[in-house]
């Protein structure tokens, strides 16, 4: 399996992975846009058009020719603090439970830690995100946008991170959006 940024040419493969693993899911299913589709496809699509798009934080695996994954990060704050958002995190439905997350997850903390991003959050599982070292938010002073997520708001602290970064986590305007 290989991990590289995406390319403009990855776009609509990106959006049709994106559409099928959240339309499988069942555990945690989600809502749906005017078009039917999970609200993350055109989630993806927005960030790209604004100024918390980063270059290179949007990454997709693939086996052969094959697109498996894709995660995306993108810029928020901690207070005034820059930080980063990870997600949607896709992997397709015929290929979960084989590492692709995991391979994804690994490759994106790397780069966000050589760019010496400070911490990580994400809306997600907490049984599943912490085998990857992320812990509640509120655990280290972090609030999440919105109070009913504290349950499965979750940070993780890289090289850079400094335990003064405290405060609301705010995300790109097209998360809240949703």
């Amino acid at each position: 399996m290989r991990v590289s940024a995406e390319y403009p040419a990855d776009i609509e493969e990106i959006a049709a992975v994106t559409h099928v693993a959240f339309a499988a899911n069942e555990h945690f299913p989600s809502p749906l846009d005017d078009l039917g589709r999970p609200v993350e496809v055109g989630l993806v699509h927005r960030l790209r058009a604004t100024e918390a798009w980063i270059p290179g934080l949007s990454l997709v695996a693939r086996d052969g020719t094959e697109m498996v994954g894709h995660i995306l990060g993108t810029r928020a704050h901690v207070g005034d603090v820059p930080v980063l958002a990870l997600g949607p995190l896709s992997v397709l439905p015929g290929r979960w439970r084989q590492g692709i997350a995991r391979t994804l997850l690994t490759a994106f903390v790397a780069e966000a830690d050589a760019r010496n991003e400070p911490l990580v959050a994400l809306l997600g599982d907490p049984a599943f995100y912490s085998r990857f070292g992320f812990v509640l938010s509120t655990g280290l002073g972090i609030d999440p946008p919105v109070e009913e997520w504290i349950p499965h708001f979750q940070v993780l602290p890289l090289r850079a991170y400094d335990p003064e970064i405290r405060g609301p986590f705010t995300y790109a305007g097209p998360f809240m959006d949703m």
